[in-house]
C-alpha cells in the first residue's frame, strides 16, 4: 500500500506531534507549577531547627511563587514518620520533606523504618549547615582540641558528654570524636535539657549546634574549643575547625528540602533554582547567618553524592560505637 507524498508528510507530522506530547505535558506542568499550596513537612516539633529553618525557606518561597508554601510538623519516630509521609506522597512537587542530618543518621540506625531515604526521596537542595562546637566545662583545663585530646587520653572514661538521646546529634559528633582522636568519652544521654548539668559540672562537654551554645559561649559559662565545620564559623570566627587537630572530623548539622522520588525533574530543578536564589538574597541571608548558620547551595548531583557520603560516614561511626536507636 502507497500513500501520496503530501499525506505521508502529514501523518508523519501528526505522529511526531503525538510522541512529542509527554515531553510538552512535562514543560506545561513545570511552567505551570506550583498552582496550589505546597506542604513542607517537618520531623520535629515547632521551634526545633528544622522547623524554623523550613519556615523561612517557605516564607521565602510563597512571596517567590505568589502561592502558600506551608510548614506541617509531623514529629515521631526521631524524624522517620515525615520523611516516610513524603516518600509515599503523590510524586507531584506538592509534597516536600525537610530533611537534615539526622535522615542520613536514620538510613542505618533504624532497620526497618519503611523507606529508603536514599532511593524513595530526591534531594531538591541544600540549604544550611550550622556547625557543632565542642563546648567543656570551665573546670576543664583544656584551652583548645589539642590540649583536650591530651587531657581525655590522660583520663580515660572519666570524661562524660551529653546529648538528647542515642542517634541524636551530639551523639553522632562525640562518638566519631572518639572514633577519630581515639579518645574514649562517655555518653550520657538525656530526655531533657542538659545546659544544668553541663554548666554545673555533673556532665563535662558536649557537641552543639552553633544556634543553641553560641548565648553560653558568649557569656563565658562555657569554653568553646572547636567547630565541627572545615573553616571557623561566622558566628564563632576565633573558634578553630577541630579537624586541624584530628583529621577528617566533619560533623556539621545541615538541613536542605527533598521530595518523592519519581517527582519530575522539571519542577525538582525548578525548585533547586529558586531556593539557590534565595540563599544569596541579601534580606534573608543575614537571618541565616543570624542563627549560627551559612546558607550552602549545593547542584542537584553534588547533593546526591553529598548525601550518599553522608549516610556511609554515619554507618561507620554507628557500627563503631554500637550505637541502637533509643
Amino acid at each position: 500500500m502507497s500513500f501520496p507524498r503530501r499525506d505521508f508528510l502529514r501523518l508523519a507530522a501528526g505522529a511526531a506531534g503525538i510522541a512529542g506530547l509527554p515531553a510538552l505535558s512535562r514543560l506545561a506542568r513545570a511552567d505551570t507549577y506550583p498552582s496550589r499550596s505546597v506542604r513542607i513537612v517537618v520531623g520535629f516539633p515547632p521551634g526545633a531547627a528544622t522547623d524554623i529553618v523550613g519556615r523561612m525557606v517557605a516564607q521565602a518561597l510563597s512571596q517567590k511563587f505568589g502561592q502558600q508554601f506551608f510548614v506541617e510538623n509531623k514529629p515521631g519516630a526521631g524524624s522517620n514518620l515525615a520523611a516516610d509521609l513524603v516518600a509515599k506522597a503523590p510524586p507531584d512537587g506538592y509534597n516536600l520533606l525537610a530533611m537534615t542530618v539526622t535522615n542520613a543518621v536514620n538510613e542505618t540506625l533504624y532497620k526497618n523504618p519503611g523507606f529508603d531515604f536514599v532511593h524513595d526521596l530526591v534531594p531538591i537542595a541544600r540549604t544550611i549547615r550550622s556547625s557543632n562546637v565542642l563546648v567543656v566545662n570551665l573546670s576543664v583545663p583544656a584551652k583548645n582540641v589539642a590540649e583536650f585530646v591530651a587531657y581525655a587520653k590522660a583520663n580515660p572514661g572519666k570524661l562524660n558528654y551529653a546529648s538528647y538521646g542515642f542517634g541524636t546529634a551530639p551523639n553522632m559528633a562525640g562518638e566519631l570524636f572518639n572514633m577519630l582522636a581515639g579518645t574514649k568519652l562517655v555518653h550520657v544521654p538525656y530526655h531533657s535539657n542538659f545546659m544544668p548539668d553541663l554548666l554545673s559540672g555533673q556532665v563535662q562537654l558536649s557537641f552543639l549546634p552553633v544556634p543553641l551554645i553560641i548565648g553560653f559561649i558568649r557569656s563565658g559559662q562555657v569554653r568553646a574549643l572547636g567547630v565541627s565545620g572545615a573553616t571557623p564559623s561566622e558566628a564563632l570566627p576565633d573558634v578553630p575547625p577541630i579537624a586541624q587537630t584530628v583529621p577528617g572530623y566533619a560533623a556539621d548539622i545541615w538541613h536542605g528540602i527533598a521530595a518523592p522520588k519519581a517527582t519530575p525533574p522539571e519542577i525538582v530543578g525548578k525548585l533547586h533554582d529558586t531556593i539557590d536564589a534565595i540563599l544569596t538574597d541579601p534580606v534573608l541571608k543575614p537571618k541565616f547567618v543570624n542563627l549560627g548558620a551559612e546558607p550552602a547551595p549545593l547542584s542537584t548531583a553534588d547533593l546526591r553524592m553529598f548525601i550518599t557520603a553522608e549516610v556511609d560516614k554515619w554507618a561507620k561511626v554507628i557500627k563503631f560505637a554500637d550505637i541502637k536507636a533509643g
